[in-house]
């Protein structure tokens, strides 16, 4: 028994060293020698647990996304007002992508490798049904409460919004002098900043 849980422990430790690797240098920079140096272990022993970083990051892409999925999926269908959708849906998104900021650029490039399997397997084969936000989106265009709008932009909108600063961070850094505590700073405001954007552009 004790032994078990000495494995577990270490196994932890090593996925936490994983994500601080991947975090500071992402996937193709990361090294499994700096892995074993964060969870204190020899690079043999790394190994044993896992036999590569694609493995390694597998499984923390799949807990970071198997973690956030369901949220959306649960969001979009929920009884909440558009406002509070698009504000959640933010909110969410760019709280997961601070705190694994390797993940928009892996699924950016895993999309153009292979676009359909990628995005069934990120969704679990379970793709989110759009048509009740889409009719919420239209029902709004139809009391007048929003201006005309295509739910296909308005969604496009939604998610280009949150995720290209991620992609885009060494060209905001180094325009704007921003140093990792500023970026990050800039970032959490958005939270609020894209969606009360998002909703002054349609709002009558």
């Amino acid at each position: 028994m004790v032994k078990k849980e000495k494995d577990a422990s270490t196994e932890q430790r090593i996925l936490d060293a994983a994500k601080q690797v991947f975090v500071s240098k992402g996937m193709a920079g990361a090294r499994m020698q700096d892995i074993a140096d964060g969870a204190g272990i020899n690079k043999a022993m790394l190994h044993y647990y896992f036999r590569s970083k694609e493995q390694l990051f597998e499984i923390i892409f799949r807990d970071s996304i198997g973690r956030f999925v369901p949220k959306v999926k649960a969001l979009i269908t929920s009884e909440l007002s558009l406002y509070e959708k698009i504000e959640q849906f933010c909110d969410g998104y760019i709280s997961m992508a601070l705190e694994n900021p390797y993940i928009p650029m892996f699924v950016l490039n895993e999309l153009h490798k292979q676009p359909d399997a990628f995005v069934r397997k990120m969704f679990n084969n379970e793709l989110p049904d759009l048509s009740k936000l889409v009719q919420q989106i239209d029902e709004e265009i139809k009391k007048g409460n929003i201006k005309p709008i295509s739910p296909v932009q308005l969604i496009m909108n939604m998610m280009s919004l949150c995720v290209f600063p991620f992609l885009a961070k060494p060209i905001f850094s180094i325009l704007m002098g921003l140093d990792e505590l500023q970026f990050r700073n800039s970032i959490e405001q958005r939270k609020k900043a894209v969606p009360q954007f998002i909703m002054d552009s349609i709002k009558r």
